[in-house]
C-alpha cells in the first residue's frame, strides 16, 4: 500500500500541487488504489525529470552561470559609449548589463532606420562604387593624350607623335603617383 499525494509531498519536500503536475505530467504513477509508492515515485522521478527544469528553493545557493569575458567587455564598452561607467572590480550587475543590452537594441533599431530612409549605404556596394569610378577616371586620363596631341601639336608646331608620347609619359607619372595614395575606410 502506498501513502496519499499530500504524505508524498511531505517526503518528497515539494507541495501537493508539484506532486499533481507530476502525475499529471506521467513522471509518477498512480497505484491501482490511488496512492502512490513512495520509492518507484522517487526513482520515477529521478530518471523522468529534466534537471534544467527543476525549480530550488528561495534558501537554495544560486547557480551561477560563468559568462564569457567578451560579453562582460562588451557590456562595458556599451555603457562607457552611453556615458556610463561600469561598475569595477566588482563585476557587472545584472542592471548595467540589461541597460547595456537595451542600448545596443536601440541602436540597431536606429541603424535599420537610417537604411529604410536611405541615410545609410551598404559598404561594399559603395567602395565597388569608388572602385569602378577610379578605373573610369584612370582609363580616362590614358586616353587624353591621344584625344589632344594632334590638337597640341599644332598649336605650337611640333610632331604629333612626339607630343603625344610626351603627354603619355606625364599622364602615367601622375597617375602612378595617384595610386600610391592610400584611403582607408572606416
Amino acid at each position: 500500500m502506498g501513502v496519499s499525494q499530500r504524505e508524498f509531498a511531505a517526503l518528497w519536500g515539494k507541495s501537493r500541487g508539484a506532486v499533481q503536475k507530476a502525475i499529471a505530467s506521467g513522471r509518477i504513477r498512480l497505484e491501482s488504489d490511488g496512492t502512490i509508492n513512495p520509492d518507484k515515485a522517487l526513482a520515477s522521478l529521478a530518471t523522468n525529470t529534466d534537471p534544467t527544469q527543476v525549480r530550488t528553493k528561495a534558501s537554495a545557493a544560486p547557480k551561477v552561470k560563468a559568462v564569457p569575458e567578451a560579453a562582460v567587455r562588451a557590456v562595458g564598452d556599451t555603457l562607457r559609449e552611453t556615458g556610463q561607467a561600469p561598475v569595477t572590480g566588482g563585476g557587472t550587475t545584472f542592471l548595467q548589463a540589461r541597460t547595456a543590452n537595451e542600448v545596443l537594441k536601440a541602436q540597431e533599431r536606429r541603424v535599420k532606420l537610417q537604411r529604410l530612409k536611405g541615410e545609410l549605404v551598404d559598404r561594399a556596394q559603395a567602395i565597388a562604387l569608388v572602385y569602378r569610378l577610379a578605373h573610369q577616371e584612370r582609363d580616362a586620363w590614358q586616353l587624353w593624350p591621344a584625344r589632344v596631341a594632334a590638337t597640341l601639336a599644332a598649336e605650337i608646331g611640333a610632331d604629333t607623335h612626339t607630343v603625344q608620347n610626351a603627354l603619355s609619359k606625364l599622364v602615367r607619372e601622375q597617375l602612378s603617383d595617384l595610386a600610391e595614395l592610400k584611403i582607408e575606410l572606416r
